[in-house]
């Protein structure tokens, strides 16, 4: 039936474009999902009308995607949370950059999307990364 086809197509995009979109938006598409499918219940053909298991499997399916979607918003939160944490752990702490070439006590630290900067009382930024030092205090330079 040429209607299965276009709902298939419609269900495929509606999840393309909800998975890389807010869960506000994927609980829009959600709606459409369902307003389509019953629109292709009401104009299905009644000499041959949709096989009802198909009908769950595509609610199933959708229904899973949107269960991920939720999931996926609620991982993101943790990890921002997570690195709203981490980063208030550097201030007062002694850092040491990757490379050694800035080092101090650290006065702030800025979170963004791709990573945490770290300022010193001296004003220098540390990208906090891979390598990099962080003690309780600076350490003693004994000669």
């Amino acid at each position: 039936m040429a209607v299965d086809a276009t709902t298939s197509a419609t269900s495929t995009t509606s999840t393309t474009s909800s998975t890389s979109s807010s869960s506000k938006s994927a609980t829009l598409n959600y709606d459409n999902f369902l307003q389509l499918l019953i629109a292709q219940m009401k104009n299905q053909d009644p000499t041959d009308p949709m096989d009802a298991s198909e009908q769950v499997a595509q609610l199933a399916t959708f229904s899973q995607v949107e269960q991920t979607i939720q999931t996926n918003t609620k991982l993101d939160t943790l990890l921002a949370s997570s690195s709203l944490t981490q980063a208030s752990s550097y201030v007062g702490k002694y850092m040491e950059s990757a490379d050694g070439t800035v080092k101090g006590i650290i006065d702030s630290v800025k979170v963004y999307s791709d990573g945490i900067i770290a300022t010193t009382k001296d004003g220098d930024k540390i990208l906090v990364q891979t390598g990099i030092t962080v003690a309780d205090e600076a350490p003693s330079s004994s000669s």
